[in-house]
């Protein structure tokens, strides 16, 4: 059961990632992380926080390499 809320997790964070602007994507982000903390094990936990850590990162990369 907990895998599948791992993925679930990830594939909203995708989503998020895909439809929202920078600053929303990351409220998102931590919203997600914190209800997850609750219903996933740590070691998911963790690795759920370092996959939300790389879409930020890709958020704002992507954002920044736009043409002004």
């Amino acid at each position: 059961m907990n895998e599948v809320l791992f993925v679930a997790c990830k594939e909203l964070i995708d989503d998020a990632k895909l439809g929202c602007a920078d600053l929303v994507f990351k409220e998102i982000c931590l919203e997600i992380l914190a209800r997850a903390k609750n219903v996933l094990t740590e070691d998911q936990f963790r690795q759920l926080t370092q996959y939300a850590a790389e879409r930020m990162k890709e958020k704002s990369l992507s954002e920044a390499e736009l043409p002004i």
